[in-house]
């Protein structure tokens, strides 16, 4: 087993030494063990580290230093950086798989150690010189932190509009100038990565990312406004930036200059995919709570139809956050719609069920005395803020990301494409590393929506025969019937040029649209499956999970076989007996 692997293998807190290597699911797997070993029982209330210790941090209004100091003997910050640039960080499912152990406790601080320093320093890894990369990957291996400056932060904060200019300087880099506010968890950045406006407001040519020195910074040029994080930590310290003609040299441009914004549409992809994949984590310690309650209480044999449920939906979270991670790696030109898809639905989909498992927990989900209990209620306050990402923009970014897209992949992509390969739905598969510079800026194709029809083709042969497999194949039918209603709809959308696009109308579609996409990673997963665990080589789980993201949409939901709900529950019971995960990978956790 994996953690008992950790164990025996080794002990010791460091992590692995940091060396070039190639992308290797069975690395990252066993640094994950050792981190769960090392992390410990998160019931235990004797662990530094477990849930009772987070949750008196937490009350206290400070950071869990212990736990802290554990994440960076361990080297967690290591993960963060590419291989290339002296870290481990191959691909974005393998560091999913890394940071998981850190989220199933602490949200909190999972973001400010794990994911913060990816999203950050994107921009530097997709588009930075060799010398900014290696004074980004320095600072980082050491311990230092990279504070974001995206543009339009007043706007969203409802105060009056500001942000960074830039204008050229006499010797090829800029001036910068004006006030803006960092991004949370910004406050003692060493180096910032700035979006200041070089272009007209409205111009898709705005901005330039600019990476800033803090240590060349003018005297009081960085401000905290936020200080000591409150109780519960949903409102990190932010800081605010002033500069005065601040010059910049040409190489601490990252890209040409007008395009920081399709830059941080490059970059923020990663984000996009991989923050869901890790709430995924977080819902599990929720979930594992709330089995925990009703199965002491639930008359024995008598499953537990909303657990089946919510666990259908976290399975069906983790199959379409693992395909756009995947995607990153496999078809970066085409990984940004789905990304995006992933960032707008699997946070909604996680919230509605934190809410229904507040039902079965009822008053005892605000007992944050207890580690059993509290982690569900703490975890509703923190979600919104942790899956919105450093920009905190939240659902509507995703929206915006995907708009645009809906009427060009109706007319050029949905039923025209062939089959993704077989690698995108498969979790240990060999894909090759990831390259922030391939990450384009307007996705092209879909994947997703091919593999979905080309399922459904495969699928028509067996309806009507009876069984789980018949019921899967009628719910496929209905999907792609969907598919062709949302494609007739988009085509209806006004095209380029043609006037601004209905804000109410596209919203909607929006929504129909990545639960579709949800649906086919459902299906794409199952059918990829190996058949090495049982339980997700049966179609039981898709049938359950299809017919709840059919029944969001509308569709016809035909009448599921008997005994659906039971499989998934008895599977339910056993991996929380067993101190299993309760996603795809069914990683073994520490007792």
């Amino acid at each position: 087993m994996a953690v008992a692997a950790a164990i025996a293998g080794d002990s010791a807190v460091a992590g692995d030494p940091v060396r070039p290597a190639v992308p290797s699911a069975a690395d990252a797997d066993r640094r994950a063990a050792r981190l769960e070993v090392l992390l410990g029982d998160p019931y235990a209330p004797d662990n530094p580290h477990g849930l009772t210790a987070l949750f008196d941090a937490d009350a206290r209004g400070r950071p869990p230093e212990r736990t802290e100091l554990l994440l960076e003997r361990f080297g967690l910050s290591a993960e963060c950086v590419p291989v290339a640039d002296g870290g481990r960080l191959t691909r974005a499912d393998l560091l999913a798989r890394v940071l998981r152990p850190v989220f199933r406790r602490d949200v909190a601080l999972g973001t400010a150690r794990g994911t913060a320093p990816v999203l950050a320093a994107g921009p530097v890894w997709t588009a930075g010189s060799p010398r900014r990369r290696a004074e980004t990957a320095a600072l980082l291996l050491g311990g230092g932190r990279v504070g974001l400056v995206p543009h339009g932060r007043g706007q969203l904060d409802g105060v009056p509009p500001y942000g960074i200019t830039a204008r050229p300087a006499p010797d090829g880099g800029l001036l910068l100038g004006g006030r803006a506010a960092t991004a949370p968890d910004a406050p003692g950045a060493r180096l910032y990565v700035v979006q200041a406006r070089t272009g007209p407001a409205r111009s898709p040519h705005s901005h330039t990312a600019v990476l800033l020195d803090g240590d060349r910074l003018p005297p009081l040029a960085v401000r905290e406004t936020g200080g000591t994080a409150a109780p519960g930590r949903l409102r990190p310290p932010r800081a605010e930036l002033e500069l005065h003609a601040h010059a910049v040299p040409h190489d601490a441009l990252l890209g040409p200059v007008g395009e920081g914004v399709p830059l941080a549409l490059r970059a923020q992809q990663v984000g996009h995919a991989l923050v869901p994949a890790l709430l995924v984590a977080a819902a599990d310690t929720a979930l594992r709570s709330a089995v925990r309650a009703a199965t002491g209480e639930a008359p024995p044999g008598r499953p537990h139809r909303r657990l089946a449920g919510v666990f259908a939906d976290i399975l069906a979270c983790d199959s379409f956050a693992g395909v756009a991670l995947r995607a990153l790696s496999l078809l970066p030109a085409q990984a940004q719609v789905p990304a995006a898809a992933v960032h707008y639905l699997v946070p909604a989909l996680l919230r509605e069920n934190l809410e229904s498992l507040a039902c079965v927990l009822g008053a005892r989900r605000h007992d944050r005395g207890s580690a059993h209990h509290g982690a569900l209620g703490r975890l509703m306050r923190i979600l919104p803020l942790a899956a919105s990402g450093p920009a905190r923009t939240g659902a509507a970014d995703g929206q915006a990301v995907i708009a645009p897209h809906l009427r060009p992949l109706a007319e050029h992509s949905w039923f025209a494409e062939p089959e993704p390969p077989p690698a995108l739905f498969r979790g240990g598969a060999d894909l090759p590393a990831l390259d922030f510079a391939s990450l384009a800026a307007a996705g092209r194709g879909d994947f997703l929506a091919a593999s979905l029809s080309v399922s459904a083709a495969r699928f028509a042969e067996v309806r009507g025969v009876g069984g789980h497999t018949a019921v899967l194949a009628e719910l496929v039918r209905s999907l792609v019937t969907e598919l062709h209603a949302l494609r007739a709809r988009c085509l209806a959308l006004p095209g380029p040029g043609a006037g601004p696009l209905p804000v109410a109308a596209v919203c909607a579609l929006v929504d129909r649209y990545a639960l579709v996409l949800a649906a086919a990673a459902v299906l794409g997963s199952w059918e990829g499956q190996d058949g090495a665990d049982p339980f997700l080589a049966a179609p039981a789980w898709p049938v359950l999970a299809l017919s709840r993201i059919a029944r969001r949409l509308g569709a016809p939901v035909p009448p599921l076989p008997d005994g659906v709900e039971e499989l998934v529950h008895r599977e339910l019971v056993r991996r929380c007996h067993e101190h299993l995960s309760y996603d795809l990978d069914a990683t073994e956790l520490a007792p």
